[in-house]
């Protein structure tokens, strides 16, 4: 049963109605003419209004008709039950969103706190809505071998995605060639590498080291050795310290070399590091292209602290009776020595041979002049050698001349010695003084050039020393089977010569590096 309640006009030919309950609903019709008034109109018609009531379901629906053609439909109120409900699809307001994350973040919080990390440093950084993301996050650094110490050391890669940061970086390093094997210490060294872009900050770094002549094989063990070097910006540090080292004769063919085996040079300020380390070795009497040499055969001597270091150890070389005259000729021979910890090395080694063959305070010093590696060789093979000497018949007088004129023993390969003291013996036919005389004898190749020689000189039935025979080129030997008489000043000790390291080379080429710039450096 419908029940259509109508509100009518008073106005002929014109019925308005509304349908406003529903089907199969019982209800209690009242109408009620609660009033009827006229609303005076331009025209002078009237315009007659009425309202009345209708009850269903005790609901009350009220309805007002305005005598009009076209006027708006009446308005129908819900009861004061149905106007106080809310829609479902309202949305939240600003305050109940931050409320929102307040609370979601110290939920990260809580867990972060419960497994060991210390979240102090992730206020504003921007970090996983729920526990369970941030937790998948920590696993994902777990499974590259980061510890909970590890994170807390960095707190910030927490900031990470794993999607968007972390798997492209270590997709593109893997591709270059780093090893997985050496992630683990490569993100600990430099863990900021997660939040960098691939194609932005590091592809630019891997191609600037290719244009600095590294073999791409060799990119990998780059990065591998110094992860940092992806964090600089080309036109920074490490362009300034390639172009000054350049400057100061490093040949560019060589610059390839000399960074895939030390790349940290590339980190180094060359007003505060480089450049005050060239100038000490040149201080010391070091020629400028000489400490180039160096650098290129050994770049890591960059690397000793001038101040912690390199000056403390020349001061322990002086104090050990090296002169200052010998002190460049002693770093070029052993550049380490300027950077290890040599003053107990050279207490250790003066003891040991005063105690072996009784080798006084002067004489230390002339040794370490002679061969500054003696400061690092062990106890064993030092008197290993001294014995094989006493035990072909020399005295510890003998001994301690040979070692002071050629330390060098103390280091050669005991068949080598044995080898040429029997030739030396058996087919020169010679007095051990000779040895004493020229103990560097035995440095020289028995096949390559004892042999040859000696029976050269044999057949010409001449009778010279042992640093005649021995101490010159090819060359210069040609020239001495040529003499008449043997030239007594050129029977000298073999010593280190300075020019092999400042040999020009016609591949240089000038740098544009200036020493002006380095002030702001």
């Amino acid at each position: 049963m419908t029940i259509v309640s109508y509100a009518g006009i008073t106005r002929p030919s014109f019925l308005l109605a509304h349908p406003e309950l529903p089907v199969l609903v019982y209800c209690k019709l009242q109408l009620n003419n609660l009033s009827t008034f006229r609303i005076p109109s331009n025209d002078m018609k009237r315009t007659e209004v009425t309202r009345f009531r209708c009850y269903v379901a005790e609901r009350t629906f009220e309805s007002t008709s305005v005598g009009s053609p076209l006027s708006n439909t009446g308005d129908v109120r819900l009861g004061r039950k149905q106007r106080s409900s809310s829609s479902l699809y309202s949305r939240p307001s600003l305050l109940e969103i931050k409320n929102e994350k307040i609370t979601n973040r110290a939920k990260v919080y809580e867990f972060l706190r419960g497994i060991g990390i210390v979240p102090d440093e992730l206020d504003g950084l921007e970090l996983p809505v729920t526990a369970e993301v941030m937790r998948e996050r920590v696993d994902f650094l777990h499974k590259l071998g980061l510890t909970i110490e590890d994170i807390n050391n960095y707190p910030l890669v927490l900031g990470c995605s794993v999607k968007k940061n972390m798997i492209p970086v270590l997709d593109y390093l893997g591709k270059l060639g780093v090893r997985k094997s050496t992630f683990t210490e490569f993100l600990r060294r430099y863990p900021q590498v997660l939040h960098a872009s691939v194609v932005v900050d590091l592809d630019p770094v891997v191609k600037y080291l290719q244009g600095m002549d590294i073999k791409p094989n060799d990119i990998p063990r780059v990065l591998e050795r110094y992860p940092e070097v992806l964090g600089f910006k080309l036109e920074g540090t490490m362009s300034t310290s390639v172009a000054y080292l350049v400057g100061i004769g490093v040949a560019r063919r060589e610059l390839g070399g000399v960074l895939t085996r030390y790349p940290e040079i590339l980190g180094m300020r060359v007003g505060r590091v480089i450049k005050p380390f060239v100038e000490y070795l040149e201080s010391l009497g070091i020629p400028r292209l000489a400490v180039a040499r160096l650098i290129e055969k050994r770049p890591h001597i960059l690397g000793f602290g001038l101040e912690e270091q390199v000056k403390p150890n020349v001061g322990s070389l002086l104090e050990f009776n090296v002169r200052k005259s010998a002190l460049p000729s002693v770093v070029a021979q052993y550049p380490e020595i300027i950077g290890i910890e040599l003053k107990e090395k050279l207490l250790g080694q003066q003891c040991l041979l005063h105690s072996v063959i009784d080798l006084g305070p002067e004489d230390f010093g002339r040794v370490v002049e002679k061969m500054p590696q003696v400061v690092s060789l062990s106890r064993i093979p030092i008197v290993k050698h001294v014995d094989f000497l006493k035990d072909r018949g020399f005295s510890l007088q003998q001994v301690r001349a040979m070692v002071v004129g050629c330390p060098q023993l103390l280091a050669l390969n005991l068949d080598i010695l044995k080898r040429s003291f029997d030739y030396f013996q058996v087919e020169m036919e010679r007095p051990l003084d000779d040895l004493v005389s020229f103990p560097a004898f035995f440095t020289y190749g028995l096949e390559s050039t004892i042999k040859p020689r000696h029976k050269r000189v044999a057949k010409k039935g001449m009778k010279c020393s042992l640093s005649w025979l021995l101490n010159c080129s090819d060359e210069k030997f040609e020239q001495r089977m040529e003499y008449d008489t043997i030239d007594m000043e050129e029977m000298e000790m073999p010593s280190f010569d300075m020019n092999t390291l400042t040999e020009p080379r016609s591949d240089d080429s000038a740098s544009g590096y200036d020493d002006s710039d380095d002030e702001h450096i």
